[in-house]
């Protein structure tokens, strides 16, 4: 039985921790939470608030984040949305680009979101055609809300482009990084504790995943020669078969990759610093998002490495699969979840689930914080610096009756409501019909989800991600308002009542400095964030970005 470390005294009260799962979740995180000793949720013999985790596939009700209590958390942030589906995302990444310049949000290829842009697409693609000496682009095309490589198409010629529902056509990077011929991309997880003040955690170990046949142009509708999706590569003829170079099957972990690239002398910490830029300037594109907390969201990051070492930006995965197909995934993930466990943090006390226990106040909702005697040099362990973290000094004995973060937080609040009216500035702009357009092709919901829907949602409190979609959902409503964020976060450290900087693979890489760490204190000052980015990569040195090209060259020959 999982039991954690607390000064509370409860010799007398021995109690697992429970989970409670939605239908559909993964076999693996059930199989993880047994093996940690919880059990797991009766609702015909427990109370509703008698759990410690919640996690299903679909987003929660806002109405689930206000009744949170101080023993519980949610495994979705709300409208976490915005960043999965991949017209959204596009559309953030084109109002960040314009707002602070395309040097830093270079990463993510040339979109077009269809229908809409159809005539922006035709007077691109008429334009390349037209330049003379210059080769035509490769194009992909994917609907805008579906995963695992469905719909996706790859064409150089207009003629081939057909779609019968909204989809994103992007620039296809045609010259990927290859290995032994094969094209790869990678699978990061990422884990965000909060969005108000943003805490950033990336997983060290990861899964490189492989196409099953030979990276060739020439046959474009070859989906194992240019899709890596593990769905679409386990049906191939040559999944199962030795490929050399790569092996059986189609993955790598992490920590394979990066020791095949040092091999051959190519720059791993170098590459990862810039993966980790695009994780922070991507999730700071979406903010701010709806106040929440005890709630965290785990995004699958796809990256894509081209042969000159330049990462870049595929998709963000709502859900990332957790499914086990075969033993590197087994590996990855089960302790992926197991370290998720891990930096949730819980106390003993939360195996009580309740508020007060023989007269003394456990409500964790009331602990004042101290911000006093902080360190200036803090930093996150060096995956954007490659430096160790500095030591804090301790927080001071003098606390404030509540505390600062808090406070801080309680302003961004009120600061994104009277925002309301500047909106188009901090949301993608949409049109009335873009808008019907997507209505009419969202998929319908399920009867038994309308019936569920029906029986318990509070009007105007609902949440699904087919309401994301509608221009309502993107202003803040008047519960978000009016919310406050009264409990305790419980991603900081004990210590210094600061995010825990590493947590089994887990690694903090935002906040990556005192600087910011207080920007992302009183909301989120993005433009003082970008500042801070912009530091660090001038920092990179020329030199070492040259040598990296030079292996490069010879590691893609091999």
């Amino acid at each position: 039985m999982e039991m954690m470390a607390d000064d509370y005294d409860t010799r007398d009260i021995l109690r697992p921790l429970v989970f409670r799962l939605h239908e559909n979740v993964p076999a693996i995180v059930r199989e993880v939470l047994l093996e940690r000793g919880w059990t797991e949720f009766d609702k015909k013999e427990q109370a509703d608030a008698d759990w410690n985790l919640y996690w299903r596939n679909s987003p929660f009700r806002m109405t689930d984040h206000h009744s949170i209590k101080p023993w519980q958390r949610l495994n979705h942030y709300p409208e976490a949305v915005r960043i999965t589906r991949k017209d959204y995302l596009a559309r953030h990444l084109k109002r960040m680009k314009g707002a602070y310049g395309s040097a830093l949000y270079e990463f993510s290829p040339v979109a077009f979101i269809m229908p809409n842009d159809y005539v922006k697409f035709i007077a691109e693609y008429s334009k390349e055609r037209q330049s003379v000496g210059r080769r035509p682009s490769y194009w992909i095309c994917k609907p805008v809300d579906l995963s695992r490589g469905r719909g996706i198409l790859i064409f150089q010629d207009i003629k081939d482009l057909v779609y019968d529902c909204t989809v994103i056509v992007q620039k296809y990077i045609s010259n990927p990084l290859l290995i032994s011929g094969y094209k790869l991309d990678l699978r990061l997880y990422v884990c965000v504790t909060s969005f108000c003040p943003l805490t950033i955690y990336a997983y060290e170990e990861g899964l490189v995943r492989f196409a099953t046949e030979k990276f060739d142009l020439g046959s474009l509708d070859n989906i194992y020669a240019h899709l890596t999706n593990t769905s679409i590569n386990k049906y191939g003829a040559s999944y199962e078969k030795y490929k050399e170079g790569i092996g059986c099957g189609c993955k790598w972990t992490f920590s394979k990759f990066r020791s095949y690239l040092r091999i051959f002398g190519a720059d791993d910490t170098l590459l990862w610093q810039k993966i980790n830029n695009i994780v922070i300037l991507t999730l700071l594109a979406v903010t701010p998002l709806p106040v929440a907390s005890n709630c965290f969201e785990l995004f699958g990051f796809d990256i894509l490495i081209d042969d000159k070492f330049k990462p870049w930006l595929l998709e963000v995965n709502y859900n990332p699969a957790l499914c086990l197909d075969c033993s590197i995934d087994d590996t990855v993930k089960r302790k992926l979840l197991h370290d998720i466990v891990e930096l949730l943090n819980y106390k003993q006390i939360d195996t009580l689930r309740q508020n007060q226990v023989a007269g003394t106040k456990t409500d964790r909702r009331r602990v004042p914080w101290s911000t006093t005697g902080e360190s200036g040099t803090w930093e996150a362990p060096g995956l954007l610096t490659c430096r160790q973290v500095a030591k804090c000094t301790s927080a001071s004995s003098v606390q404030p009756s509540v505390h600062p973060l808090l406070q801080a937080t309680r302003r961004s609040i009120r600061k994104v409501a009277t925002l309301t009216k500047k909106t188009a500035r901090a949301h993608p702009r949409k049109t009335l019909t873009s808008e019907l357009r997507e209505r009419m092709n969202m998929p319908k919901i399920p009867s038994q989800a309308k019936a569920e829907a029906k029986n318990k949602q509070l009007p105007g409190a609902g949440h699904s991600p087919h309401k994301s979609t509608q221009l309502s959902h993107w202003l803040p409503t008047p519960d978000f308002c009016n919310y406050e964020l009264t409990t305790r976060p419980y991603f900081l450290s004990d210590k210094d009542q600061r995010p825990i900087p590493r947590v089994g693979d887990f690694v903090l890489i935002f906040p990556f400095n005192e600087a910011a760490l207080q920007a992302s204190r009183d909301g989120t000052d993005v433009k003082s964030i970008i500042k801070e980015i912009n530091k660090l990569v001038r920092k990179q040195l020329p030199s070492k970005q040259q040598n990296t090209k030079k292996r490069v060259g010879y590691l893609t020959s091999v």
